[in-house]
């Protein structure tokens, strides 16, 4: 019983290093999960409302993948959307119990700087413009009535976006799962090179004869990262003192198994004689005595 009781007590500390270690990692995780959050939230409010520059300005390599400190900037560009190419989003959200598809058209760049003097800027370029949602049709597929963008020349200002990856997810001709710039394209059945970022749509001159659903503004909301980070914190820290305190209790009572040594068994008492057994032991040595003195007087005699 000893050895199982400390047994159980080295059980028990393993297991509260082990409980320890897994809540605190989880509790890191919540944590790095809020810094991200926090950062990106941070990109934001310092991008979201400040006034737009030109695109060029902004985005002096098309082929780069736009920094993260350059998301949700405002920019502006002069070109020109090509007619009856506009490609469907599937799958994202619009507006909370709203379905809807969001609208992509490819812009031919005329001028990536249009509020810098001199020779236009990136000129043939392709941006993909995300102008707005529009509601699913009727069977979700290819009853949707999307509107036409303006028409002729067209000074657009968007907020700059990072392309998003190629994604592998099949979907019906004129669609698709994600807003890659090369994949849209694509769908568009239209050729030239794309810009890596993509815009969300923020106004149109000369505006389009019928908008779209405006797309909405990025949640600024952190969320519940940094209390679940806490969380975790504090169930490590209280499945270290619980599982120690019952450890300490087993290696306890295992020291007092082996304090607790047996004790002797007590002497069995002699049984005392009774009279026959006195007066037989009293005859035997009379009969002793006896014998030694006939002993002694035939050695005499001779």
């Amino acid at each position: 019983m000893r050895a199982a009781a400390r047994r159980r007590a080295v059980g028990l500390v393993v297991l509260a290093v082990a409980v320890s270690l897994t809540c605190t990692f989880l509790g890191r995780w919540q944590w790095n999960r809020h810094v991200a959050r926090d950062a990106a939230i941070a990109v934001v409010e310092a991008n979201y409302a400040a006034p737009p520059a030109d695109l060029a300005d902004v985005v002096a390599d098309p082929d780069a993948p736009l920094p993260e400190a350059d998301a949700w900037r405002s920019v502006e560009v002069r070109g020109r959307y090509v007619p009856d190419a506009a490609v469907l989003l599937r799958n994202r959200p619009v507006v909370p119990g709203t379905p809807g598809y969001h609208v992509l058209v490819p812009l031919v760049v005329q001028d990536a700087a249009p509020g810098s003097f001199g020779a236009p800027v990136d000129a043939g370029r392709v941006l993909v413009v995300d102008r707005g949602w529009v509601p699913t049709g009727a069977d979700g597929s290819v009853d949707v009535d999307v509107p036409a963008p303006p028409a002729g020349d067209v000074t657009v200002t968007v907020r700059l976006r990072p392309g998003e990856p190629v994604s592998s997810r099949s979907a019906p001709d004129g669609q698709v799962q994600a807003i890659a710039p090369t994949q849209v394209l694509a769908a568009a059945g239209v050729d030239g090179e794309p810009y890596a970022a993509y815009g969300g749509l923020v106004r149109e001159d000369p505006a389009a004869d019928e908008p779209l659903g405006a797309l909405a503004a990025p949640s600024t909301d952190p969320g519940s990262h940094l209390s679940y980070a806490f969380q975790w914190w504090v169930f490590a820290l209280g499945g270290l003192v619980a599982f120690s305190v019952a450890a300490r209790r087993e290696w306890v009572a295992a020291r007092a198994l082996g304090d607790a040594a047996p004790a002797p068994h007590p002497a069995r008492p002699r049984r005392a004689r009774g009279r026959d057994e006195i007066d037989e032991d009293a005859e035997i040595e009379a009969q002793q005595r006896r014998d030694l003195q006939a002993q002694a007087s035939a050695m005499r005699s001779r």
